[in-house]
């Protein structure tokens, strides 16, 4: 049902994206539409009849948009091109995005900012590779509202029954990608079918046309109802002030707000709303507005942060999964590192993960090493300093990143935080008012007087890899040879130090950060503490490293998913694989193996006793104080003071 004129008033322009394999009359649908609904600039159907006639064919539709020459000439849109549309029921903004494959980098910047789109399928060709690429294009982009046009149905005999066969093959793709087309309308761009009117051509269809298919779309959700974020483009001083610029991309800042800023975690409050070319400064700002913002204090802030309300802000991450379409001349491969665009941030991230590769045609998925062009993969990517990461489904104009290599855009894509915790609560410390105390017992006494440095043996692997047998087996092995041992253990922490904790990722972080801190003071404490926990994330291993720095020894317990799934010797497995728990590690919820530990053992090819006797050797050669010190043989001495 069409809206009333007095709700549509109220609404901001629908960008309606027109997308489809080359050739198959996307800018002459366009252009047909504009035509018919009167929305030509004065002087432009005599330009097109004159460009037509030159080239000695009756009117070309598509040369309405084609602001190049070689587009004219090669009859292919290279660039997007966007054009206010009006008609009588609301505003639009069409984007003609390009469909030659060699141009699909220009598609997706076109689509990105799309809130629906037209598919166009030409009746006589029906469904192409570039149409269903484009298809998951816009299903990865969130685009759920689209509307399917039919084309050249005059080329096709005004066949009913080929229209039907194509509406069914692209609805039924469309299907699996969980977009259900708002319409199917059959057309002619070159004589106006069932565009802004109908079609004498063929009566047997009922349907709405293309220009009232548009019109019975719903609204989009306004950005300025979801939560603040103003990403901070450049900070300018004039006079004593310092202006932050930016633009908000969604909810609305106002004069007073209390801003957090992320990833740096600093709070301030809004003074006043800088706007330029304005009589009066404003009070608030809403989406898509450029401003510049005082705060009541000087933090330092710099272009990247995002600014939120501080009751939802951004998560923060070193690590995100994204759903890529690699458009690069060489492939995506694991371990490359390339320079990540989110928002207004930059950063250098790694391939960290291959997850998997989706055929576009098919929709069927594989695991790979490497992503060639034009294709889709979903990967982790990892990076060094902390991000602000919005997922793409909650807020989608932040959640879209685009990765760089050298001068080239080769990927563009989306942001999923899925089975990665929110880092946010492990980065900032919490109390006030703290003074460090100083020991009066230095390291080096302790270590004399134990024979031994503290140190921290972090096991880590997958559930059922050997973990808490190893570290039990050589706690016992090395008590007996005279050293302050200790293990924690995942079950017995969880039991009592750890028992409020969940095991969604914010709660297995929690865990890892509070083991790190009290396997950190057994090591200051001159013992060796033994820790036995699948630590499935880096980010939290690597946190815990640096509460023992200098005595922090990452052992990487190995063993494959198919070998821990057998063991089971839980039947954890077996419950993950019914559902009964959730987010499990290795099936439900990622394992990141270390990238560069210490120790490897490997409890596929070695007898428990092997491993064990590895980890003793390595303490024996690693922490034991040397020969000269009065030790057991060992060849690295502790540090000579705290």
């Amino acid at each position: 049902m069409s809206q009333t004129p007095a709700a549509v008033a109220q609404q901001p322009a629908l960008r309606i994206v027109v997308v489809g394999h080359v050739d198959h009359g996307k800018s002459t649908l366009i252009g047909r539409l504009l035509y018919d609904t009167g929305a030509l600039p004065e002087g432009r159907f005599e330009e097109l009849k004159a460009a037509s006639a030159k080239r000695g064919m009756p009117i070309e539709w598509s040369f309405m948009l084609d602001a190049f020459q070689a587009e004219r000439d090669q009859a292919v849109t290279i660039d997007s091109t966007q054009i206010w549309f009006k008609s009588a029921q609301r505003d639009y903004v069409l984007i003609d995005a390009p469909g030659h494959r060699e141009f699909l980098k220009n598609m997706i910047s076109g689509a990105a900012s799309a809130d629906a789109a037209v598919l166009v399928v030409d009746a006589v060709e029906g469904l192409r590779e570039t149409t269903r690429r484009h298809g998951y294009l816009l299903h990865m982009l969130g685009i759920q509202q689209v509307a399917v046009a039919v084309s050249k149905m005059d080329l096709a005999g005004y066949d009913e029954k080929r229209f039907k066969a194509v509406a069914r093959d692209v609805e039924t793709y469309l299907g699996e990608l969980d977009i259900v087309a708002t319409a199917v309308v059959p057309i002619s761009g070159r004589d106006g079918d069932n565009i802004a009117q109908g079609s004498a051509h063929m009566p047997w269809y009922r349907g709405p046309g293309i220009v009232q298919a548009l019109d019975e779309l719903p609204g989009v959700a306004k950005p300025a109802d979801l939560p603040l974020r103003f990403p901070i483009q450049d900070v300018y001083k004039f006079d004593q002030r310092r202006i932050l610029a930016g633009r908000v991309e969604a909810g609305v800042l106002r004069v007073g707000d209390q801003l957090l800023f992320s990833p740096s975690d600093k709070t301030a409050r809004v003074r006043s709303i800088e706007a330029w070319h304005v009589d009066q400064q404003p009070v608030e700002a809403h989406p898509g507005e450029s401003i510049g913002v005082t705060l009541d204090e000087q933090i330092f802030v710099e272009r990247g942060e995002i600014a939120s309300h501080a009751e939802v802000p951004p998560q923060l991450s070193t690590v995100f999964r994204a759903t890529l379409f690699w458009l690069g001349q060489s492939p995506l491969l694991v371990g490359k590192s390339y320079s990540l665009k989110l928002a207004t941030q930059e950063a250098t991230v790694t391939v960290q993960s291959i997850e998997r590769i989706i055929d576009t045609d098919t929709l069927a998925s594989d695991a790979g090493e490497r992503v060639e062009r034009n294709t889709v993969a979903e990967v982790v990517l990892r990076s060094r300093q902390v991000l602000a990461l919005d997922e793409h489904t909650f807020i989608a104009r932040c959640g879209r990143c685009v990765l760089v290599d050298g001068y080239d855009t080769v990927a563009g894509g989306t942001v999923s935080m899925e089975g990665y915790p929110d880092q946010r609560q492990t980065l900032s410390i919490k109390g006030t008012n703290l003074t460090g105390v100083e020991h009066r017992v230095v390291a080096a006494s302790r270590a004399l007087h134990n024979g031994h440095a503290g140190g921290v043996l972090w096991l880590t692997g997958l559930s059922g890899a050997g973990k808490s047998t190893l570290a039990m087996e050589a706690e016992q092995r090395l008590f007996r040879k005279g050293y302050q041992v200790y293990v924690l253990d995942g079950d017995n922490v969880r039991r009592g130090l750890n028992a409020n904790l969940d095991f969604s990722p914010e709660g297995r972080a929690e865990n890892i950060r509070r083991v790190g801190e009290v396997a950190a003071l057994f090591a200051d404490a001159g013992m060796i503490c033994i820790t036995a926990f699948i630590s499935p994330y880096q980010a939290d291993r690597d946190k815990a490293r640096t509460s023992a720095p200098g005595a922090f020894h990452e052992i990487y317990v190995k063993a494959g998913l198919a070998t821990c799934e057998q063991r089971d010797p839980k039947g954890l497995y077996k419950k993950a694989r019914t559902g009964e728990i959730a987010a499990f590690t290795g099936v439900s919820a990622p394992y990141e193996a270390p990238a560069d530990p210490e120790m490897v053992v490997d409890t596929e090819t070695l007898s428990i006793d092997d491993c064990v006797a590895q980890i003793v050797d390595y303490v024996e050669s690693v922490i034991a104080l040397t020969p000269s010190n009065g030790s057991r043989g060992g060849r690295r001495s502790p540090p000579a003071s705290d």
